[in-house]
């Protein structure tokens, strides 16, 4: 059995962590620190958790670092040296509110660990092959090459993963299936995915493009911003709080929990019911959308909180859908189970799966497999 590995996410008021083994997938120890204000503290807090275990930090096999923004450049799991970290804070402009504190996260954890391996595996890496015309934006090609505009994609770690389950639930190669993942939690994206290789994604250059999410918009008029900025006399910061932070299922809802969501609408309230049909109008066109550019669909796969936990929600995503070969068992869908399942009808020519996510996992897969290579 080979060494396990210490899987880290480092926020801007967080870090998150995970000891995995894994051969077997197991989980040995996890957590979140958090309020977090000096990042060496916090690890410090970590380490114990993982000496609790009777793990030495000394003894696991590398350290897992999960960075959000790649860049054009990084899609690879990396080992980490000073001039990756160099390049990590010139990418900062592309995920100001994600890489910093990554960035901080991973120079902390070098100094506390620095006889241990460490490697930077970035959520933008599965979508980095997205053909041209699911990744370049219609804007002048000589500023978005200057600028390095283009649809990058998230969530890259969860969809790769995600979709080689799916395969495997199914008994099937990866490479003969066409697939939706839809990664629904408080940050949300979809993916299309021929043959193991995604065709197109919802997040773009960021990770606020595409579906509605928590408390971020996804797709908006860009003329809202320049109205803002001009008739209500916002600055970019401000607009960029509203739609980070005060907008979603939150801003129309006030509420990011779909369980209180849920509770709400059934009290009547006109404003969470509005932000739940605005979040499942989006959520189907989405769907819609990539049944038309994989020319239909094998598998329909949900993961994460929202998508894991919430059968109203794949319900609604999905109703009416027969005449495109999606018959839902209401029966399965409702089911307890919180393994991998199948919650369409024996007879529904597009399988639809729940499988858990499991990013941790994911990263101390593709640490252990570059350090083979190293």
């Amino acid at each position: 059995m080979s060494q396990p590995v210490l899987v880290l996410n480092s926020g801007s008021s967080s870090v998150k962590y995970r000891l995995v083994q894994p051969d077997t997938g197991e989980s040995l120890v996890d957590g979140v620190v958090e309020r977090v204000v000096d990042y060496r503290a916090a690890l410090q807090q970590v380490f114990d958790a993982v000496s609790s275990v009777g793990v030495s930090t000394d003894d696991v096999m590398a350290v897992g670092h999960r960075v959000v923004h790649g860049g054009r450049q990084f899609y690879r799991p990396t080992l980490i040296d000073d001039a990756l970290v160099a390049k990590l804070d010139e990418l900062a402009p592309l995920a100001p509110l994600h890489n910093p504190p990554a960035v901080l996260g991973i120079t902390e954890a070098r100094a506390l660990l620095p006889n241990v391996p460490h490697v930077a595996v970035f959520d933008t890496a599965f979508f980095h092959n997205l053909p041209a015309a699911a990744a370049e934006y219609a804007i002048d090609r000589d500023v978005a090459a200057q600028w390095h505009i283009r649809r990058y994609g998230f969530h890259g770690t969860s969809h790769q993963y995600v979709s080689e389950q799916a395969a495997q639930f199914l008994g099937l190669p990866l490479e003969s299936v066409n697939q939706i993942v839809l990664h629904l939690g408080n940050g949300a994206s979809a993916s299309a995915i021929a043959g193991g290789r995604p065709i197109d994604t919802s997040m773009g250059m960021t990770p606020m493009e595409g579906l509605v999410m928590g408390t971020r918009s996804g797709n908006i008029d860009p003329g809202i911003i320049m109205y803002l900025s001009r008739t209500a006399g916002m600055s970019i910061e401000d607009i960029d709080v509203l739609l980070n932070r005060r907008s979603g299922v939150s801003g129309l809802g006030g509420a990011t929990d779909f369980r209180e969501l849920h509770k709400r609408m059934n009290e009547g309230d006109a404003a969470a019911q509005l932000a739940y049909d605005v979040y499942i109008h989006r959520l189907r066109k989405y769907i819609g959308g990539y049944l038309a550019l994989l020319g239909g669909a094998d598998v329909i796969t949900f993961t994460a909180g929202v998508g894991e936990n919430d059968a109203a929600v794949r319900r609604d995503a999905l109703a009416g859908l027969l005449a495109l070969g999606i018959e839902l068992d209401e029966e399965r869908n409702l089911s307890p189970n919180r393994g991998p399942r199948r919650i369409s009808t024996d007879t529904s020519p597009v399988s639809v799966l729940v499988i858990p996510t499991n990013e941790e996992l994911a990263i101390a897969r593709a640490c252990v497999d570059l350090c083979k290579v190293a």
